[in-house]
């Protein structure tokens, strides 16, 4: 796909509207992390170097389009301005007397923070009316919020239709990485799938059974795919209703020649809070829980990744937020951190991870969305993309 670029764009004197992602963890009115509010930074600031007046819309939570103080904006506007080293004016309210007065009022080189996108109905709803009104407000729209862009929101799609638009550099940064994963990649090509739900990944998983050379599964997607086999899974987490599609997999994979490594041993407990009593074993019992992989599991993935080209790891390997549930997705993290190939790492509980282990630097690229990595790596289109498409 080619898509315009922030560099593309005149913005000099211009209003621009930048749809970020600013859905940052909030305990209270404290942000407990602001990753997401540095990675717009980039773009910010290349937008002011050329003179641009900036007006940022983000959402964050799930509000409904009402208004709820617990989800405001300000505590990330009080942030944003610390990052900057210079002045953020918030508006009270999203298109209405606050934000229309800011963009009337605003200059060159400021930059202004627009209150939740979603405290409007219209929002989710791609509202036309509510788009036109985002609209009036810049001469020129720029995406930045990759995390969002699997939307089809008035914020993400509708207002790119109404001014000159393209990609900022978060976006054009994340869409060049997965590219790598999807056009033609360095081989071999190594997928790590993680989590709880294998419903969650079934689009994946069936993508690149016919386009990598591994997919190394943990979590409880392989629960469900092992008792898929028939395998004894005691109390472990398993998708009873996604068996089916399960033995599916299995079949295509049986027909493809693309490898699907699923663990040969686990760490079990009776509970999260029998950690204390975790044992590695190959049968699992009926009073046993998976919490993790196991070592011999663990040494037949760090095989493939180390000799891997490319590299794209989505969810964790188990319960890694409780030791000793943590040294499969650990010892994966450490693995894909040394390993000579390209890697991605996306999905919040596998970055999560990567950050607890002190390895982010280590990573080629760590993707900021979740569920649009996982649309994207499937094929699907997603609609803040689709309008940043220049078609020749």
């Amino acid at each position: 796909m080619a898509f315009r670029t922030v560099e593309q764009l005149d913005v000099t004197g211009k209003r621009v509207l930048v749809r970020v992602d600013f859905n940052v963890p909030l305990d209270g009115e404290q942000i407990t992390d602001d990753t997401r509010i540095r990675a717009a930074l980039p773009t910010i600031h290349a937008l002011l170097d050329r003179d641009a007046s900036v007006i940022l819309v983000s959402h964050l939570g799930r509000p409904k389009g009402k208004v709820d103080r617990k989800y405001s904006l300000r505590p990330v506007a009080d942030r944003l301005e610390g990052l900057l080293g210079a002045p953020v004016t918030f508006a009270d309210d999203v298109v209405g007397p606050s934000a229309q007065q800011i963009a009337r009022e605003i200059q060159p080189g400021q930059v202004a923070l627009l209150e939740n996108v979603r405290f409007e109905p219209g929002e989710e709803q791609n509202d036309d009316a509510l788009s036109s009104e985002l609209a009036a407000l810049a001469d020129v729209y720029v995406n930045d919020a990759f995390g969002a862009a699997h939307r089809a929101h008035a914020s993400t799609a509708g207002v790119a239709g109404k001014l000159p638009c393209a990609a900022g550099l978060l976006m054009e940064r994340e869409l060049s990485a997965l590219a790598r994963a999807l056009d033609n990649p360095a081989r071999p090509l190594v997928v790590l799938l993680g989590g709880a739900k294998i419903s969650d990944k079934i689009g994946v998983i069936r993508k690149f059974l016919s386009a990598a050379d591994a997919i190394l599964v943990g979590g409880g997607i392989a629960n469900t795919l092992l008792a898929a086999q028939g395998h004894e899974m005691g109390r472990s987490l398993v998708e009873q209703g996604s068996l089916d599609v399960a033995r599916e997999i299995l079949r295509d994979a049986e027909h493809s020649s693309c490898a699907l490594i699923i663990p040969t041993d686990y760490v079990v407990a009776t509970s999260p809070a029998d950690a204390a009593n975790a044992r590695t074993v190959t049968d699992v019992g009926v009073d046993d829980a998976v919490f993790d992989i196991g070592p011999a599991s663990v040494a037949a993935f760090d095989a493939w990744i180390r000799r891997a080209a490319t590299i794209v790891w989505n969810g964790p390997m188990g319960l890694f937020e409780v030791a000793p549930f943590d040294a499969g997705t650990r010892a994966v993290a450490e693995a894909v951190a040394s390993s000579p190939g390209y890697s991605i790492v996306g999905g919040g509980d596998s970055v999560a991870a990567i950050h607890q282990t002190g390895l982010a630097d280590k990573i080629d690229h760590i993707s900021t969305g979740g569920g649009a990595s996982l649309e994207y790596l499937e094929g699907r289109t997603l609609p803040g993309v689709a309008v940043l498409e220049v078609t020749t």
